[in-house]
């Protein structure tokens, strides 16, 4: 053991004392610091207790209470049902009774069409048209009716192509606009983010009004032709027709309508000035000119080249009318009225003369949100593609042949 040995001894002695106290006092205070905490998770075990027998208190006291909410909430349903029955009870009889009751057709003004004072001569060829299908129904009553969704505006245009080979559905929001949606089949447009499915196709030039028309793989719709310089003009009350073709995205053809001086042929919907319609026999137009303010005119056109093959001036009035289209040759007005109600078949015009008008029924369509901004037919699934107040809604129709009586 060398001389240094015993100096590490005394110094190793002399710190022993320290380090044991120091041990002492970190010990007392380990177990204060736990007394503290078990001193407040007894606490929290309390509240804990306390708050499970307030809350079994509070759920004794529901429990009856939620018990009486249900049994009202099933007597309300019931009622709500009961009322629901009676409306439609009487829904049925006032459709019965209008039956029974039916508004007078247009026959004051047959003077107009027969070739009385009213007759105009200045460019109308109002013969008798002669049917290039064997097409020979008549509407009989709008069967049924499903509401789809709500998209868009209060005013716009949802259709299927009549002569397409798919189930596309075709959605042109607005009266002034120049994107349409295009969606695969129709339920990918029922679908809450419905947007997101289609595909948008931009037309070169806005729309006007809702007159628009999807056929044969077109999209038809009219536009304002660029006015002279500082406006007016004879320009000024006329409209260009727009062949746009859909899959290859080009205007394919455009004419100016052969009619000075239009004006809204409806006149609850002031924003349409032609509109387009489809059916069994191809392309028909509907308007109105000042020249005659108070009725509608129609024209059958050539779909390849938008010419205009026949005019006739219609007894269907302009006021209060809200909406239009054609099944068979046949041009049914649908009426309502401003503050937004039950609409109604009130006029038809055959253009082939077969069916009269006393000899057309003059269905009620059912009830729904607001009013008719369009109505589309589709010959192949003979249903009615409407838009009402920004609800796009599906007619199906009950057909009949036009000799049969009413």
């Amino acid at each position: 053991m060398g001389p240094s040995t015993p100096l590490l001894i005394f110094f190793l002695l002399s710190w022993s004392g320290p380090l044991q106290g120091q041990q002492h006092h970190l010990v007392e205070y380990m177990e204060r610091r736990l007394a503290a905490l078990e001193e407040r998770l007894a606490q929290c075990q309390d509240q804990s207790s306390r708050h499970a027998a307030e809350l079994r208190d509070f759920k004794n006291k529901m429990l009856p209470l939620l018990e009486v909410a249900e049994k009202e909430r099933e007597a309300l349903r019931t009622e709500a049902d009961t009322i629901s029955g009676r409306v439609d009870r009487l829904e049925r009889e006032v459709d019965y009774l209008e039956t029974q009751n039916p508004a007078l057709p247009c026959v004051e003004f047959d003077e107009k069409v027969t070739g009385g004072p009213g007759t105009k001569g200045k460019g109308r060829r109002n013969e008798k048209y002669d049917m290039v299908t064997d097409c020979g129904y008549t509407i009989s009553q709008v069967r049924s009716m499903k509401i789809l969704k709500r998209f868009g505006g209060p005013a716009g245009l949802w259709t299927k192509d009549p002569l397409g080979q798919t189930e596309k559905i075709y959605v042109l929001d607005g009266t002034q606009n120049d994107t349409a949606f295009v969606f695969p089949r129709l339920r990918d447009f029922t679908l809450a983010m419905a947007a997101r499915k289609a595909s948008r196709v931009r037309v070169p030039f806005p729309w006007v009004g809702t007159g628009q028309l999807v056929y044969g793989g077109f999209l038809y719709f009219a536009r304002r032709p660029p006015g002279r310089p500082g406006g007016g003009g004879e320009l000024e009350n006329t409209l260009q027709l727009i062949k746009f073709h859909l899959a290859n995205r080009t205007v394919v053809d455009s004419s100016v309508f052969p009619a000075e001086g239009l004006i809204p042929p409806y006149g609850l919907t002031a924003d349409t000035y032609i509109d387009l319609a489809a059916d069994e026999e191809g392309l028909w137009a509907v308007y109105a000119t000042r020249e005659d303010d108070r009725h509608l005119c129609l024209a059958k056109l050539d779909p390849q080249t938008l010419d205009t093959e026949q005019q006739w001036d219609t007894p269907c009035p302009r006021e209060n009318a809200e909406a239009a289209f054609v099944i068979c040759g046949t041009l049914y007005v649908v009426y309502n009225t401003r503050p937004a109600s039950r609409a109604r078949i009130q006029c038809s015009f055959d253009v082939s003369g077969t069916l009269t008008p006393e000899r057309a029924a003059l269905p009620y369509f059912p009830r729904r949100y607001g009013a008719h901004a369009s109505l589309r037919y589709n010959p192949r699934e003979r249903q009615l593609y409407a838009w009402d107040d920004g609800y796009q809604i599906v007619y199906k129709l009950e057909m009949r042949k036009k000799e049969e009586e009413v």
